[in-house]
C-alpha cells in the first residue's frame, strides 16, 4: 500500500478532503520521525510502539577480500507489532 492510498482511505473513513487527509498524514509521519530521532518510543495501544534500538560496534569482514574491519554502533528504528494487531491480522488470513 502506497502512501497515496492510505491517504485516499483516510479520506474516505473521516470524510476529510484528499488535501486536508495528506497534510495529517505527512504530520503524523514528521512527529513519528522526529521522536524517534529524539531517541522516544511511541505506543500505540492495541497497534504496536515504534523503539529505536542501540546496536554495538562490532568486528565484520569484507566479503571480496576477507580483511577483518570495525562496523561502529549503530541506532535502527523498530517496529513491534501488538499482540492484539498480531492475531487480528492472523485470524483474518487464516480462513
Amino acid at each position: 500500500m502506497t502512501k497515496a492510498e492510505i491517504v485516499s482511505m483516510v479520506a474516505e473513513y473521516t470524510g476529510l478532503t484528499p488535501v486536508e487527509t495528506e497534510a495529517v498524514v505527512n504530520g503524523f509521519f514528521a512527529a513519528v520521525s522526529d521522536s524517534l530521532v529524539e531517541g522516544k518510543t511511541i505506543n500505540f495501544r492495541g497497534f504496536g510502539n515504534f523503539i529505536v534500538k542501540h546496536q554495538k560496534g562490532r568486528y565484520g569482514f569484507n566479503p571480496n577480500t576477507k580483511e577483518k574491519i570495525w562496523i561502529g554502533e549503530t541506532y535502527k528504528p523498530v517496529f513491534k507489532v501488538s499482540k492484539v494487531l498480531k492475531e487480528r491480522v492472523n485470524n483474518n488470513l487464516n480462513k
